[in-house]
C-alpha cells in the first residue's frame, strides 16, 4: 500500500461521508490528511503509529485509518459506509462533474442507484425537473454516462505497462524470446487498449496451452479460446489477453499480419495489391525482409496504422524517429508557488539529477485559484528564487514560465508587464469546456495569436477514458500555430497525451515544431515524459522538430529572440 493507493481509499471515505452527509468537521481531517499526503515527500509504507502523527495534518483517529489501509486494504469507518451504500452508487460517484451532494439528492429523490437507473431518468426527463439540475446538467450527465458505456474495459497503456512487460517476461522465460512476440495495439503503442495480443510459435499445440495455464496472473477462458488461440485476462485486471498460437514456418507472416492496423494492411501497393495480401502470400525469414520485397523501406510497428507511413516508405525516406535520449530539458512543470507537491528547488534538481540540462517552471496563472495560481507579487518571489537558483545550479538552468489560462474571450491572464517579465508562455485552457467547435477554435486561435504565446498546452483539454476534450477546427489551430511560430505541446501525462499523435504528421507538414511536455505536479511527472516520446513516434516526429531537444542554450537563445520580436 503505497501513498498513492492509501489517499484513494480515503478519497472514496470522502466521498462517502460527503454522500451520507457527515459531521464536516471529520470530513475536513480527512482531506487534510489527503491533502498532506499528495503534497508531501514521505513514505507512509514503513512508518508506526507515532511516525504517522508526527506529520502534520494526520492525527491520531487517522493514523489508526491508515495503518488499517496498510494492513486490509480497507478500515471499518469505511467498511461502514459501503455496507449502507448502494453498491450501484460507487459507479455513478465515478461521474465526472457530478458531487456527492448531488448524487444524494439523485438518490433520494428518484430513487437512483445505479449507472443504468440514472440514465433512464435522465432520458425520460426526470433529472432535468429536480431543482438545481435542469436541462444543461441532465445533457451532460448523458454525454458522461455514454462515455463511460463507450470505454468500459479499457486500459490506458502506461496502466497496464508493467503487467504486460511483466508478462511478456514469463512468457519468454517458457518459450524462448525468439519464439515469442507482442503483437496488436500494444506493439503499436497505442494509448488505449482493449486486450493484448501475443504470438508463440511453436510444434505442439496442447503442450503450449498447458504451459500458458500455468503461468501466475492469466486466468483461462476455455468458452473463448480455441485450438489455434489462448484467451483469458489478467487476474487482477479486467484486461482480454489473447494468445495466437502458430509454427515456425508461418511466425513472421503472422506478426506482420497481427500488428499492423487495418488501414495499414489495407494500405495498396504499386500493383494495387494490399500490404496485407502480399504478406499472406509468401513465406519471410524476417519484417524487414517483407517490407523489401514489397518495394518498401521498413517501417516499424508503431507507424503502422494506415497515415502516411506508406507514403515514406515507397520514397524509402523514413526519418530516425525522436528517442528519449534526444531530450534535453522539461518543459511545462508546476511546484508549491501553486498546486505542485515539491518545491521549486526539489523540482530543478531532481530534473538535474536525472541528466537534463533545463527546467521549464509554469505554474498555474492567478485565475485558476483553484490551483493556487500566482498573483503578481508571487510571480516576483518565484522569479527572485529563479535568479538565485541559477547562479547556484551553475551549469543546469531554469526557465521561467508561466501556464497562463487561456480566458473566456481568447486573452491571456495578467497585464502586458507581467507577461513580458517571463521567458516562456504556455497558454491553456482549464475553464469553461462545454464549447463547441467553432467557440472553442475561436478561443484557442485568438490566444495563439497574442505575441506571447510561445506553447500551446494540452489543445484539446481531454483527459483519457475520464472525459472529452472539447472540439478543436485541428487543422486550422496547426495552421495558425505555423503562421505566428507557437510551438505545439504534446502533454506526456498519460491521461492527457494531447496533442494526439494522429495529428502530429500535419503539425509536422506545416513546419510546427512540438515539445514534450510531462505538465508535471511532482518529480515523478518527469519519468512520464516517455509516454509524450512514445506517441509523438506514432506521428513520425523527429529530434530536430522537437524543441526540448535543443541545448539549454538553443532554448534560452530561441527565447531571447521572441521576446525582442515582441520588443520591435
Amino acid at each position: 500500500m503505497d501513498n498513492k493507493n492509501i489517499t484513494k481509499i480515503l478519497k472514496l471515505t470522502i466521498q462517502l461521508m460527503e454522500l451520507h452527509e457527515e459531521n464536516t468537521f471529520k470530513v475536513r481531517s480527512y482531506q487534510s490528511a489527503v491533502n498532506t499526503i499528495d503534497r508531501g515527500d514521505i513514505s507512509l509504507e514503513d512508518l508506526d503509529q507515532e511516525g504517522l502523527q508526527k506529520i502534520s495534518g494526520i492525527g491520531k483517529s487517522i493514523a489508526e485509518v491508515i495503518l488499517d489501509i496498510q494492513e486490509t486494504g480497507s478500515h471499518p469507518y469505511l467498511d461502514d459506509l459501503l455496507e449502507k451504500t448502494p453498491k450501484g452508487l460507487l459507479e455513478v460517484l465515478e461521474i465526472k462533474g457530478l458531487g456527492p451532494k448531488k448524487i444524494k439528492t439523485l438518490w433520494k429523490e428518484l430513487n437512483i442507484t445505479s449507472t443504468h437507473e440514472l440514465m433512464e431518468a435522465c432520458q425520460s426527463g426526470k433529472v432535468a425537473n429536480i431543482k438545481g439540475f435542469g436541462e444543461k446538467t441532465q445533457e451532460s450527465i448523458i454525454q458522461a454516462l455514454e462515455y463511460m458505456e463507450a470505454n468500459l474495459g479499457k486500459w490506458l497503456y502506461a496502466d497496464i505497462e508493467k503487467d504486460i512487460t511483466s508478462l511478456n517476461e514469463k512468457l519468454n522465460q517458457a518459450f524462448g524470446k525468439e519464439k515469442v512476440s507482442i503483437t496488436g495495439d500494444y506493439a503499436r503503442n497505442l494509448e488505449i487498449l482493449e486486450n493484448v495480443e501475443w504470438i508463440i510459435c511453436s510444434k505442439d499445440r496442447k503442450s503450449t496451452l498447458k504451459e500458458i495455464n500455468q503461468i501466475d496472473g492469466l486466468k483461462y477462458d476455455p468458452k473463448k479460446s480455441s485450438p489455434f488461440n489462448w484467451r483469458g485476462q489478467l487476474q487482477d485486471k479486467d484486461l482480454d489477453i489473447i494468445i495466437h498460437h502458430t509454427d515456425e514456418e508461418h511466425f513472421i507472416n503472422e506478426k506482420l499480419i497481427r500488428t499492423g492496423s487495418k488501414g495499414h494492411l489495407l494500405s495498396p501497393l504499386e500493383n494495387q495489391e494490399t500490404l496485407g495480401t502480399f504478406f499472406k502470400s509468401k513465406l519471410f525469414s524476417s519484417e524487414e525482409e517483407a517490407y523489401k520485397e514489397a518495394g518498401l523501406a521498413y517501417i516499424l510497428p508503431e507507424l503502422r496504422e494506415g497515415q502516411f507511413e506508406l507514403e515514406w516508405a515507397k520514397k524509402g525516406e523514413i526519418p530516425d524517429l525522436l528517442i528519449y535520449e534526444n531530450l534535453k530539458g522539461i518543459l511545462h512543470n508546476h511546484s508549491t508557488y501553486s498546486d505542485g507537491k515539491h518545491s521549486l528547488r526539489e523540482m530543478a534538481e531532481y530534473c538535474k539529477e536525472l541528466g537534463f540540462e533545463y527546467l521549464g517552471i509554469s505554474d498555474h496563472s492567478q485565475t485558476a485559484s483553484y490551483a493556487g495560481g500566482l498573483d503578481v507579487n508571487k510571480v516576483q518571489k518565484q522569479q527572485e528564487e529563479i535568479k538565485a537558483l541559477n547562479e547556484e545550479l551553475d551549469s543546469f538552468k531554469i526557465f521561467s514560465g508561466i501556464e497562463s489560462d487561456i480566458l473566456l474571450d481568447g486573452s491571456l491572464d495578467y497585464p502586458e508587464e507581467t507577461l513580458a517579465s517571463f521567458d516562456f508562455i504556455v497558454a491553456s485552457i482549464h475553464s469553461s469546456l462545454g464549447m463547441n467547435k467553432k467557440k472553442a477554435t475561436a478561443r484557442v486561435l485568438k490566444a495563439i495569436e497574442n505575441p506571447y504565446t510561445t506553447i500551446l498546452g494540452h489543445p484539446t483539454g481531454r483527459l483519457l477514458l475520464r472525459r472529452e476534450g472539447y472540439p478543436l477546427d485541428h487543422k486550422t489551430i496547426i495552421e495558425a500555430c505555423a503562421k505566428h511560430e507557437v510551438i505545439i505541446e504534446i502533454n506526456a501525462n498519460p491521461w492527457r497525451l494531447d496533442l494526439d499523435w494522429r495529428w502530429v504528421h500535419y503539425a509536422l507538414e506545416k513546419g510546427v515544431q512540438l515539445s514534450i511536455n510531462p505538465d508535471a505536479h511532482e518529480k515523478a511527472g518527469f519519468l512520464d515524459m516517455k509516454y509524450g516520446v512514445l506517441v509523438g513516434r506514432k506521428g513520425g516526429l523527429t529530434k530536430d522538430m522537437t524543441f526540448n531537444a535543443k541545448s539549454a542554450q538553443e532554448v534560452a537563445e530561441y527565447f531571447e529572440k521572441r521576446k525582442e520580436k515582441i520588443k520591435a
